[in-house]
């Protein structure tokens, strides 16, 4: 049997070659997360998730013990990937008011995407089905993305009077940065969750951004935040 016949077996057995095996995962968990938010957790069924990903049934059991793991997996690895992936996010604007506000607009537009919106949606729909998962993804995200809002904010106040302020303290920039993102981003993703025309919340992130900006550097600049 060539290399190419045995690898094409290994994967229908179950087992990919090491090397393929990252590549195996990617697609069905990219497959799964299009097949959950079209169909929803039990519409979605193993055998079209296989199908969609170009893999064996044995192989996505191989790797997740059930539905409801691949699931998991899904969610939990949607969430840790798009706050990671907006690290590289690079502020630009001529004050620090625009780059927060093209900061603030950049997270809501990346949290926006209809795709994502389509997997929060269910997976808050189903938050009773997998209540640990909920209050799992719920502190990984606010863990990862305080971090990189505190990384900005800290690149960004390193050249600005702001660095000198309280606020900016590397021991309160954590707090600073949560403050940041309640203010400016979250009430954007409450009202995705929910708004069945998400034009209606697109047309207002810019005013509203710019308003949440303004209110977030006067308190830092009079000692509002601790």
């Amino acid at each position: 049997m060539g290399k190419a016949s045995a690898r094409r077996a290994a994967v229908r057995s179950g087992r990919p070659p090491k090397e393929l095996a990252g590549e195996v995962d990617e697609r069905i968990l990219d497959a799964a997360r299009k097949i959950f938010v079209e169909r929803g957790f039990e519409g979605a069924s193993i055998d079209e998730i296989a199908e969609a990903a170009r893999a064996g049934k044995p192989t996505i059991y191989a790797r997740f013990a059930d539905k409801r793991a691949l699931f998991t997996t899904v969610v939990t690895r949607d969430v840790v990937t798009r706050i990671t992936r907006f690290k590289g996010e690079v502020p630009t604007g001529a004050t620090i008011e625009e780059r927060l506000a093209n900061l603030a607009t950049a997270a809501v537009h990346w949290t926006l995407e209809t795709e994502r919106m389509g997997l929060m949606r269910l997976a808050v729909a189903e938050a009773r089905r997998f209540p640990d998962l909920a209050s799992t993804v719920i502190r990984t995200a606010r863990k990862l993305s305080t971090e990189v809002a505190a990384r900005h904010l800290g690149e960004m106040t390193r050249s600005d009077q702001l660095g000198s302020l309280t606020a900016f303290a590397p021991e309160r920039l954590a707090t600073t940065a949560r403050f940041f993102l309640d203010l400016a981003v979250v009430p954007f993703l409450l009202r995705a969750l929910f708004e069945v025309n998400p034009k209606t919340v697109q047309a207002e992130i810019g005013p509203n951004v710019a308003r949440s900006v303004t209110f977030f550097l006067a308190a830092c600049r009079h000692g509002g935040v601790s």
